[in-house]
């Protein structure tokens, strides 16, 4: 008999809302909850959702409290301030540091044995805090990292190249943020790098424009922001994703924020980097071969979420 599964979302706005849907009609899981201090809130999506269950997978749906969470199997946390437009992430540090004070002793009250999966804004910074506040082992805590980044980037390429983007390998690593780092280096499409292809198969540029698809998937968000307030449904795939990977126990490797411990010489700080994960959390932290430039973009951005740790009383 298949093992019931369960699931808890710390947050009931846009992307805690999202996830819930994205996670109810992907058939992963076998129970759902939602807690957030707006209980109304919390409330009516887990009714609205509950609604539709005749269409998808058995799955119970409801709101409710911490104690509500009690033995769940992930506990995705997407509460705190919301990124308005002309805020960076890492604008929203001090806001959501004092949110996940009050809410991450909480969690690990009703739920010692779970896999803590981190989304809020900035996420390197809150799954690092989230490490240190939970006291579980590193493998245990995760966040979402560049797992969303790495697809907007294929998206974008595939766009350029007119193929589908899961035909293209290659990953977003460092921060979730501005500071994030494209691996050029090791992008490959057919089994031949970017370069190769640019000039074997393409044959519609005079090479690619790196730097301006970059700034694209830099500057995505930010766009998303402008023009309709908030970004969800896109995070809200790549966090099932995420979800899909450990509860069927894969073995995947994506770009989950992990704990950095001497690899690419960088160490205590969570970032974007590409990781072994299953049932277990995250099974192994990947050293990929980054050129010189690439491992020196890539610390740049460890030293930047490192600034901002610094300057909290963790």
């Amino acid at each position: 008999m298949r093992k019931k599964t369960k699931i808890s979302i710390i947050g009931a706005g846009f992307v805690g809302a999202t996830t819930t849907y994205a996670l109810m009609i992907s058939g992963l899981t076998s129970e759902l909850v939602i807690v957030d201090i707006d209980k109304d809130k919390a409330l009516g999506e887990a009714m609205d959702l509950s609604h539709g269950v005749s269409f998808v997978n058995p799955v119970d749906i409801y709101s409710g409290d911490y104690k509500d969470t009690k033995d769940s199997d992930i506990v995705i946390i997407t509460a705190g301030a919301a990124q308005k437009p002309g805020e960076t992430r890492l604008d929203l540090i001090n806001k959501n540091f004092n949110i996940f004070k009050n809410i991450i002793p909480e969690v690990v009250k009703y739920n010692p044995n779970s896999i803590l999966l981190v989304v809020s804004n900035p996420v390197d910074v809150l799954t690092y805090i989230t490490y240190k506040l939970s006291g579980f082992p590193k493998e245990k805590v995760i966040g979402s990292g560049t797992v969303l980044d790495t697809s907007r980037f294929k998206y974008l390429l595939s766009e350029h190249f007119n193929i589908d983007a899961r035909n293209i390998h290659t990953y977003i690593m460092g921060e979730h943020g501005d500071s994030e780092i494209a691996t050029w280096s090791l992008t490959s499409v057919a089994g031949m790098n970017i370069n190769e292809y640019c000039s074997k198969v393409c044959n519609k540029c005079e090479g690619l424009s790196k730097y301006k698809i970059l700034e694209d998937v830099k500057k995505a968000a930010y766009k998303v922001i402008k023009k309709k307030g908030a970004t969800y449904f896109a995070v809200a795939l790549a966090i099932t994703r995420i979800v899909e990977a450990i509860l069927r126990d894969e073995n995947s490797i994506l770009t989950i924020s992990s704990l950095l411990e001497g690899q690419y010489g960088i160490n205590d700080v969570y970032l974007g980097t590409p990781t072994i994960i299953g049932a277990s959390g995250i099974k192994k932290v990947l050293e990929v071969p980054l050129n010189d430039e690439e491992l020196q973009q890539l610390t740049s951005s460890a030293n930047t979420i490192k600034e901002y740790i610094n300057k909290l009383k963790l």
